[in-house]
């Protein structure tokens, strides 16, 4: 699947747990529903192909995620997703998922 609104960054912990995580803003309300219907998106596949297993991965779940949305100054909104998660959930992510900047747009 191609993101088209969402980045992520990977960072990995010396603990094994790694995050990903994505920022978008904008001003245009149409943009945000985009935005969430992305995001809504990962979560919906992250359920699917991990079911019954979301929580903290410190305690033995496979991913959890935190999503918020910030309204900022000047009219715009930030959604922001991370995913916390194992190796495994990872690698399974990189292979359903790639940006568009990765894509080459």
């Amino acid at each position: 699947m191609l993101l088209q609104h969402l980045q992520f960054e990977l960072s990995e912990g010396d603990d094994g747990v790694a995050t990903l995580d994505a920022m978008a803003s904008t001003r245009d309300a149409l943009h945000l529903a985009a935005i969430r219907t992305e995001a809504q998106e990962v979560l919906a596949w992250a359920a699917r192909q991990f079911p019954h297993s979301q929580g903290p991965v410190e305690e033995g779940g496979v991913w959890d995620r935190e999503l918020l949305e910030q309204p900022e100054a000047g009219g715009w909104t930030t959604l922001t997703l991370t995913l916390s998660a194992t190796a495994a959930f990872v690698d399974a992510f990189r292979a359903e998922f790639r940006s568009a900047e990765d894509a080459g747009g």
